[in-house]
């Protein structure tokens, strides 16, 4: 679910980019009231996409907290299985890297 949130965010960004790119390019080739109103419309396409990569952000940092507390809650109620978890998965590494 949070993959497919930051995806469809990265997208939106990218796409709000690309049209306040279209817009500022248009407003080079204008003048007067016209290119004002171009240069208006990119900023508040930019301004969009920076929300939403700020929204983006706070939904990522929420989740890592929430991933962090069922760890904890986890490894306090696992305490055995924690410790062997992690000497099995030390295990492997060191397996791994002593092939190397």
């Amino acid at each position: 679910m949070l993959e497919n949130n930051i995806s469809t965010v990265n997208n939106d960004v990218k796409t709000l980019v690309k049209d306040a790119q279209a817009l500022f390019t248009a407003a080079t080739a204008l003048t007067g009231e016209k290119a004002e109103e171009l240069r208006g419309r990119g900023m508040r396409a930019l301004d969009t996409a920076l929300a939403k990569a700020h929204e983006a952000q706070q939904s990522a940092v929420a989740a890592g907290k929430q991933m962090a507390q069922t760890t904890d809650a986890y490894v306090k109620e696992n305490p055995w299985r924690s410790i062997a978890l992690a000497a099995g998965v030390g295990l492997l590494v060191g397996v791994i890297l002593g092939r190397k």
